[in-house]
C-alpha cells in the first residue's frame, strides 16, 4: 500500500472513530452539536491522530484503543481551528475551502462549538480502555500541550502579541515550539504513552515529534507565501498582511526551505532504533515537508 492509499484508509478509520464519539446532530441541542461536526468533519487531513496511530505502532502490536486517543488530539486541533478563524484573532471567512464556522453558525456558536470540542476531547481519554496510570499521563500530557505554559495556547498568545514586532529568530521559535510544535510532539508522546513505551521509546519518539514539527511549521509559513488561496483551502498571504512573525519573514524563503529539509533529517534520525516498525513515520515526515496545502 503507497502512502496516499495508506493516508486515505488512515483517514477513513479516525472518521468513523470521531462519528461514534461525538454526538450526532439531532441530539439535543442540535445546533451546538451541527457546529462541532461541521468543522470536525470539514476534510481535516487527520495528521495528527496518524501519527499517534503510528507512534503506538513503532512500540507495540497490540495497541487497539489507540484510535480513541488519537480522536482526541483531532478534538483538540479542531476546536484551535475554529477559535483561531474567530474575527477577535485571524478573523478568516475560509477553512478547509470552506466557510468557517463563525460565519455559518455566528461567532457565539463558534465558541461554543470551539469549547465544546476541547471539553470532549478529556471526556474521550477518560472513558479510554486504559490502565489507569495511562489515562492519568495520557490526559495530562494533551492538557499540557493545549495549554499555556510552553504549549498551543501560550503560543498562540505569543504569536498575537508578535504581531508588528520586529521578527527575531528567538520570538519565531518561541511562538512555534509551543503554537503548532507541542500539539504534534503530544501527538508521538500519546501514541507512546498509550502503548506502554519504555523511557527510551518515549524520548527518541519526542524527538521525532519536536523535529517534525518544526518542519511542519516551516513549510506551513512558506506555502502562506508560495500557494494560492484555492490550493490552501484557506486565505493565502494572510501572514504578512497581519505582520506576522515566520520563518521567511525571519530567515527568506531559500533558507527556510533548507531549515526544513534539516528538521526532517533529523527526525528521520530519531526513528532509526525502532527500524521498520517506524517506516510509515518516516514517510509521514517526508509527507509533511513536500506537501502543497
Amino acid at each position: 500500500m503507497n502512502l496516499r492509499e495508506y493516508l486515505a484508509l488512515q483517514q477513513s478509520l479516525v472518521d468513523a472513530e470521531l462519528d461514534r464519539l461525538v454526538p450526532p446532530e439531532n441530539v439535543p441541542p442540535e445546533t451546538i452539536h451541527r457546529a462541532m461536526r461541521y468543522s470536525l468533519f470539514a476534510g481535516g487531513k487527520r495528521i495528527r491522530p496518524i501519527l499517534c496511530l503510528e507512534a503506538a505502532h513503532a512500540v507495540s502490536d497490540d495497541s487497539p484503543g489507540a484510535i480513541s486517543a488519537a480522536c482526541a488530539l483531532e478534538l483538540i486541533h479542531t476546536y484551535s481551528l475554529i477559535h483561531d478563524d474567530l474575527p477577535a484573532l485571524d478573523n478568516d471567512d475560509y477553512r478547509r475551502g470552506k466557510l468557517t464556522n463563525h460565519k455559518v453558525f455566528g461567532e457565539a456558536m463558534a465558541i461554543l462549538a470551539g469549547d465544546s470540542l476541547l471539553t470532549w476531547a478529556f471526556q474521550v481519554l477518560a472513558e479510554l480502555d486504559a490502565p489507569p496510570d495511562r489515562k492519568v499521563r495520557l490526559i495530562a500530557e494533551l492538557a499540557t500541550a493545549s495549554g499555556t505554559v510552553g504549549g498551543m495556547i501560550g503560543g498562540q498568545v505569543a504569536d498575537l502579541e508578535g504581531e508588528g514586532k520586529t521578527p527575531t529568530a528567538p520570538l519565531l521559535e518561541s511562538i512555534h515550539r509551543a503554537k503548532t510544535g507541542a500539539l504534534l510532539r503530544a501527538s508521538l508522546r500519546m501514541g507512546a504513552i498509550y502503548a506502554g513505551a519504555t523511557a527510551e521509546q518515549y524520548k527518541l519518539l519526542s524527538c521525532y515529534g519536536e523535529h517534525m514539527g518544526l518542519a511542519f511549521q516551516i513549510v506551513d509559513d512558506l506555502l502562506d507565501v508560495e500557494e494560492s488561496s484555492a490550493a490552501l483551502g484557506k486565505t493565502a498571504g494572510k501572514d504578512a498582511q497581519q505582520h506576522k512573525i515566520t520563518f521567511p519573514a525571519v530567515y527568506g524563503l531559500e533558507r527556510s526551505h533548507r531549515m526544513a529539509e534539516e528538521q526532517c533529517a533529523l527526525a528521520h534520525q530519531a526513528l532509526q532504533p525502532f527500524g521498520e516498525r517506524a517506516a510509515r513515520l518516516g514517510e509521514l515526515a517526508d509527507h509533511i515537508v513536500q506537501r502543497k496545502s
